[in-house]
């Protein structure tokens, strides 16, 4: 396929099916886009002896960095734009997806850990889609923003040191930021083309990055956890779903590094997944870290553009009560820049509905 900004089918004649005959076509094709494209020549010739060859003209515009000469691997997003819409599809979410109109595509590219993606849509603003899924939208990323945020921090009584893990696209820091009793911000971030970008294309969340309080930390969590024991009030971990490298943020050992950086009275948020599709993920998830963590819980918000409209956090203290009830409340200051979050909503966000209830707590809740 040759990306151009439209869809055209060109049909190959069989006489000219072999390998040397297609790379020359392509050649052809190539020459006569104007210099401005930026153009992605992938060679994938047919052997089938009993039809002509399909070369896909696909859209949009490709990153400088996925070249002939830096052969792409693995997911290719720009694959899930057909007909000018952006096509999620995951294999936890088996048998439905999730589409988004596109109007460009600003960016696309392959870091050294996964496909990155960056479009803007016709109705949800600026999209970033990290090996095919949607991340974040500026229509509705508050609402996850500021839920793991907030229902941590104002359930603490006086957060000052706060851990990110993940959320390179700043939204958590974005949040966190409205904090005025925090005195030090860390965030461990793997993979630095996410800030990249991010900051680039994703002003509105990357602004965290702004705040003087912020280290940032291009490193594994983890080893970073290791090397700072007892050390925070409240660590937030922003991850992707448990497939490939992120699957062991949702193992055990890593809530036990969490637990041990974790000062006395201190809380952990992580992303839940969903308790529409991932019971089987979050109960024994669940179960698994009790023997540590004085408290457990699980909390939700609702947002449009990800599975099931609905994604879930997993909140546990370390020798506290209950993340349920606040103890604190948001300042008018603080109120004025919230579209989400409120006292109201962080008590209803552990309001389970009765077929999770019994799943994740069975009849101890």
């Amino acid at each position: 396929f040759i990306r151009i900004p439209s869809y055209v089918p060109v049909q190959v004649p069989m006489h000219l099916h072999s390998p040397s005959n297609l790379l020359a076509i392509v050649g052809l094709i190539t020459s006569l886009l104007t210099l401005s494209d930026k153009v992605l020549v992938s060679a994938l010739a047919s052997q089938n002896p009993k039809s002509t060859s399909l070369i896909h003209l696909n859209s949009n515009t490709c990153s400088d960095n996925m070249t002939d000469e830096q052969p792409q691997q693995g997911l290719n997003g720009m694959d899930l734009i057909i007909d000018g819409w952006f096509h999620e599809r995951g294999e936890l979410w088996p048998g439905q997806a999730m589409s988004i109109k596109v109007k460009e595509v600003l960016y696309h590219g392959r870091s050294k850990f996964q496909d990155v993606l960056v479009f803007s849509s016709t109705n949800h603003g600026t999209v970033l889609v990290l090996d095919g899924v949607i991340q974040v939208t500026e229509k509705d990323e508050f609402a996850y923003q500021e839920m793991m945020t907030h229902i941590p921090l104002f359930a603490h009584p006086n957060p000052e040191k706060v851990l990110v893990i993940g959320g390179g696209d700043g939204g958590i820091l974005r949040e966190i930021a409205k904090h005025p009793g925090v005195k030090e911000i860390y965030i461990c971030e793997l993979d630095a083309d996410v800030i990249k970008y991010s900051k680039q294309y994703l002003p509105s969340l990357a602004i965290g990055y702004d705040d003087p309080r912020v280290t940032v930390k291009i490193m594994d969590g983890a080893k970073f956890m290791e090397e700072n024991q007892d050390n925070f009030d409240v660590i937030i971990t922003d991850s992707s779903d448990p497939i490939g490298p992120a699957s062991v943020l949702f193992e055990t050992p890593f809530y036990n590094a969490m637990y041990s950086s974790l000062r006395d009275g201190g809380i952990v948020c992580t992303q839940g997944e969903n308790v529409w599709l991932h019971l089987d993920i979050i109960k024994p998830l669940m179960d698994s870290i009790k023997q540590n963590y004085s408290s457990v819980e699980y909390a939700y918000t609702t947002i449009p553009t990800y599975p099931s409209g609905q994604i879930g956090f997993i909140i546990a203290g370390k020798n506290r009560g209950s993340c349920v009830k606040p103890v604190r409340e948001p300042t008018a200051e603080q109120t004025d820049t919230l579209r989400y979050y409120s006292t109201e909503i962080h008590q209803a966000a552990f309001v389970l509905p009765a077929f999770a209830k019994k799943a994740i707590y069975g009849d101890a809740k």
